[in-house]
């Protein structure tokens, strides 16, 4: 379900305001009834919506799986002055946007689409989708302190607890380990490792649910299979589907990054 607004919009009907200003003045039906309400949803797919007596055609929902660099914020605001991890994906017809946060100084694996229904599935806190990280910190991580994040740790958001925290490797002025994530509080990694005395050198993002591509290319993306979008509403509305391990795919990512830590 998508505002109508929205709907009327990416089917390129007008600017979102211009449609809005479309709705007030009676120019749309759905199901055959005149709606000058402002935020109704509705349902492209199944419900008739017109314009000025002409059909509007539900938008054809698109899947990517984009590896963002560092230095690309995920913001769908056109007036950003940064560079946006959307415009990575060039030639779309479709207006897409980032599902989720990633931010600037942060790399990995993050969704872009159309589907309004997916990214609320997968951004809402009570459904609990896992996204797994890979991150180097600071210093030795002594185990007392990977004890006291197992339990976790407050901040100003609230209480920050992994879902688990994996110490890949530790060396004397650096330790990299997998933490995997439910919630989705903002740069949570680097705040709570900064409350430890941890500050995080780089974090890169290697699956969000059972949804993992170690071969993806820095800056690549490409459209997920339909299997890859059944699973991912599957785990988001609370599927029995379960996670891969994480082991195997560390380690192959592990590889590559094996030479950015020096003992």
């Amino acid at each position: 379900m998508e505002r109508l607004q929205k709907v009327l919009a990416h089917a390129g009907v007008a600017s979102r305001r211009e449609c809005e200003k479309i709705i007030a003045e009676g120019r749309v039906t759905v199901d055959g009834q005149v709606v000058r309400e402002m935020g109704i949803t509705v349902d492209p797919t199944r419900q008739r919506i017109c314009c000025d007596g002409a059909p509007i055609k539900a938008e054809k929902k698109v899947y990517y799986l984009l590896n963002k660099p560092q230095g690309y914020v995920c913001t769908n605001a056109e007036s950003s002055t940064q560079p946006r991890a959307v415009d990575l994906l060039r030639g779309l017809q479709q207006r897409v946007y980032t599902v989720g946060r990633l931010d600037e100084d942060s790399e990995g694996l993050i969704l872009v689409t159309n589907d309004g229904e997916l990214a609320n599935l997968l951004t809402h806190p009570r459904y609990e989708v896992r996204k797994t990280y890979m991150v180097e910190v600071s210093g030795s991580l002594p185990p007392e302190t990977v004890a006291r994040l197992e339990k976790g740790v407050w901040i100003s958001d609230g209480r920050a607890l992994p879902s688990r925290l994996r110490v890949l490797h530790r060396h004397r002025d650096a330790t990299r380990v997998e933490i995997v994530l439910r919630e989705g509080m903002n740069r949570e990694i680097r705040r709570i490792f900064a409350k430890v005395g941890h500050p995080v050198r780089w974090l890169r993002r290697i699956a969000i649910g059972n949804l993992v591509d170690p071969n993806l290319k820095t800056g690549a993306y490409r459209p997920l299979t339909l299997a890859e979008v059944r699973d991912l509403f599957a785990l988001a509305k609370g599927g029995k589907r379960k996670e891969a391990p994480r082991s195997r795919l560390a380690k192959v990512i592990e590889r590559r990054y094996e030479d950015s830590v020096e003992d």
